[in-house]
């Protein structure tokens, strides 16, 4: 949001319950919303804990603690990214808006197939084949800033812009306050990215 802001652009925000564990950071959505001057924040509700299938909706599957391992790990939520991103299609339509920006990121992550260049380019291609918006002229563009940066880089880059990363949690199974485990593969990639930039690590964590 904030290199969206920094581009010029009005920000309208949705963040998706989706029945993850780590609801907590629906809230400090809202905060980050706010902090940074959204028009607009909306939190949708679904339910995909009903189909299951991920650490994130499945309390019976434990969150891996051990650092990251080959393979797509226990905490890909299947089809989370097209889901939320066809929820964000539906309202730029009614907005008329051509642009839609996601945070995901293909460097340091977990893995996840739905946070590759090429998903974010398949979408994009679909998105202007589906919408009446597209097929009248308005050509839709997918916005991914983050997408090639390695951790430590996007969090100097939210530092630049004045981002109150104490407004953010990462952490798969923050406790209802927020404090993070600390031991999650999401905490762990978040504390090597602010060692690696040298910025003060401002997360609340459990231990």
């Amino acid at each position: 949001m904030a290199i969206a802001r920094a581009s010029g652009f009005a920000c309208y925000c949705l963040s998706v319950d989706y029945g993850q564990r780590h609801r907590v950071e629906l809230q400090a959505a809202a905060a980050v919303a706010s902090a940074l001057g959204a028009c607009e924040h909306r939190v949708l509700r679904l339910r995909l804990e009903d189909f299951g299938g991920s650490a994130l909706t499945d309390a019976s599957i434990a969150v891996p603690v051990a650092g990251p391992q080959p393979g797509i790990p226990v905490t890909y939520v299947p089809a989370r990214n097209t889901v939320m991103l066809s929820l964000a299609l539906a309202w730029a339509e009614v907005l008329g808006s051509r642009d839609i920006f996601i945070g995901v990121n293909a460097v340091d992550y977990s893995g996840y197939p739905d946070c590759r260049p090429e998903y974010i380019a398949a979408f994009e291609s679909m998105a202007n084949l589906a919408t009446r918006a597209a097929v009248e002229g308005a050509t839709l563009r997918m916005h991914a800033p983050l997408l090639n940066f390695r951790k430590a880089e996007i969090i100097a880059r939210g530092n630049e812009l004045g981002v109150d990363y104490g407004l953010t949690v990462s952490c798969y199974q923050a406790d209802q306050d927020g404090r993070a485990c600390g031991v999650c593969d999401s905490c762990r990639l978040r504390r090597a990215g602010f060692a690696a930039a040298g910025v003060d690590d401002p997360t609340a964590y459990l231990d």
